[in-house]
């Protein structure tokens, strides 16, 4: 896994903010990569310094566990969630495309749309979330500094001017969005902690939630899936960044130390601590004085939120929806349109971008008006995630025993509309790791149970604790080994120093043909022998 050393250093000068980005997921040059470890950390930190963020930290109360259980079960899925992500951080300097595109290595050349249909599904859903909690936010805001309407209209207008800001940021490209993400950070972070200040005297760590002595033995009995069920979801927030990360990171040069790139990607999960402990603490504190507001039948942290507000505090409750939500909404809506532009070669990036801005446009607004789907967005989203986190394992243990090692150029055959390569496998179909994510996902929805919302047929087997998550990272991981070891892959798909933990077999690599190539030009393949 050692980093090529050959690439040179970038040698240009980053393009000026308001330059239309022009690259999709074609390779970034080398001179090119000029972003940095830190650059990843602002772009994922700022992407959950939000106020969606501090919705998903008010589930633990929502659950009925006291202030120290929520903040314990908070720390448990962001620590976990950060571990299961941060490894996805490599491809982008590896290969320097993005990880829908990476993917192809483990899935092959046509498997690689599980990728881009699953960071699709997560950008609408994510990108809705914070469309609807920051609108909402700043009609709540200034309806209390100015008076203005709470009608359908105003909240329409709000939707609408939120959603064009952010899909104009993410036509200008990945330079415009750093930039957001570098003000979003260190803005959001502020406001944060002046909401520390504003809530400090009501604030009591002593909250004992519906779990306490008195508690019955029913009550007692739905401890343990209660406090699972609220580190699962506060899990699925890092997890949700899985299939972005590669977006970002892909601007970073090749020879930047790995360690660096993870450790930057563990960092900006780590830090969302603070957005979640804002979400646990007023959450707690709204269930004490305005308790209404955390019904789980019908939760609204965001009216709770401005109810428990002093007014002084209203100006930066806006600030904090505008800010933190251009931040969700840029990192959820840019990837999905860069991948978007590669599955359709004919869109370009901008065009592409533009589509599924405005697919996802429609999206909010029959959610918000027509079905009502704002109660089940959180459902959404948790089995989106469930369905993404076996794909991230096939990924992770795919780099492991291919010792890190990638052929750019085939990588690239299906954006190219090409045919063979080392990653052709049966038809472009790699049915290895296609089994490997789809056994493990399926069994991962049979299992979920999230209360109130969706229980799987198979979801009460364990006492109604949700085992839907970690039952398809365990299942993802020994099927894909299994594989592996029982069914060979072809050598070529390993680099140099051969495979690990694997069997290879020698099968003759399918030259590359189709467009930009000639029909009768093999690939190149490394000499090796099978390794056992």
């Amino acid at each position: 896994m050692t980093p090529p050393s050959s690439e040179p250093a970038p040698s240009a000068s980053p393009p000026s903010l308001t330059e239309v980005e022009s690259h999709g997921v074609d390779r970034i040059p080398d001179a090119e990569r000029t972003a940095t470890p830190l650059d990843l950390f602002r772009l994922a930190f700022g992407g959950a310094n939000t106020f969606s963020t501090c919705v998903l930290g008010a589930f633990p109360i929502l659950f009925g566990l006291s202030f120290w259980q929520g903040l314990a079960a908070t720390l448990l899925g962001v620590f976990v969630g950060a571990l299961i992500l941060c490894p996805m951080a490599v491809f982008g300097p590896v290969n320097g495309t993005n990880n829908a595109v990476s993917s192809s290595a483990h899935l092959g050349v046509h498997g690689r749309v599980v990728g881009s249909f699953l960071s699709l599904l997560t950008a609408i859903a994510f990108f809705s979330i914070s469309v609807w909690s920051s609108g909402d936010a700043l009609v709540g805001g200034a309806h209390r500094l100015f008076g203005l309407s709470r009608g359908d209209l105003t909240y329409a207008v709000a939707y609408a001017l939120f959603a064009g800001l952010v899909l104009a940021v993410c036509v200008y490209g990945f330079r415009f969005m750093l930039f957001v993400n570098k003000v979003a950070v260190a803005s959001a972070t502020v406001l944060f902690l002046l909401g520390a200040i504003a809530f400090a005297g009501d604030f009591d760590a002593s909250y004992a939630g519906v779990f306490t002595d008195s508690a019955d033995a029913a009550t007692d009995a739905l401890f343990w899936p209660s406090f699972i069920g609220a580190a699962l979801i506060v899990l699925s927030n890092p997890v949700s960044f899985g299939a972005f990360l590669g977006d970002w990171s892909r601007y970073i040069p090749a020879t930047t130390p790995r360690r660096r790139v993870v450790g930057a990607a563990f960092l900006s999960q780590i830090a969302t601590l603070l957005p979640f402990v804002f979400g646990l603490a007023t959450a707690s504190i709204i269930a004490s004085k305005a308790p209404e507001y955390v019904d789980p039948a019908a939760p609204d942290f965001v009216g709770g939120l401005l109810a428990i507000s002093p007014t002084w505090f209203f100006l930066p409750v806006c600030l904090l929806a505008l800010i933190g939500g251009m931040s969700t909404g840029t990192t959820s809506l840019y990837g999905t349109g860069l991948d978007f532009s590669s599955v359709f070669p004919r869109l370009s990036r901008v065009q592409a971008t533009v589509l599924v801005g405005l697919l996802s446009i429609v999206f909010i607004f029959v959610g918000r008006f027509g079905l009502d789907l704002v109660q089940s967005i959180s459902t959404f989203a948790t089995m989106i995630i469930t369905c993404t986190t076996p794909w991230m394992v096939v990924m992770m243990l795919g780099f492991y025993t291919r010792r890190g090692w990638y052929d750019p150029e085939a990588l690239q055959v299906f954006n190219r509309r090409q045919r063979g390569g080392r990653y052709w496998f049966a038809h472009g179909w790699n049915w290895r790791g296609m089994t490997a994510w789809w056994v493990s996902a399926l069994l991962g929805v049979l299992f979920t149970n999230i209360p109130g919302q969706f229980v799987g047929p198979l979801g009460d087997l364990a006492n109604g604790i949700d085992i839907g998550l970690p039952l398809s990272l365990a299942v993802a991981a020994v099927l894909y080994l299994a594989l592996l070891r029982l069914f060979p892959e072809p050598r070529a798909v390993y680099g140099p120093e051969g495979a690990r933990l694997a069997r290879t077999v020698e099968v003759a690599v399918p030259p590359i043909t189709g467009p930009g190539t000639n029909a009768g030009e093999p690939a190149a393949v490394p000499s090796g022998s099978a390794v056992d």
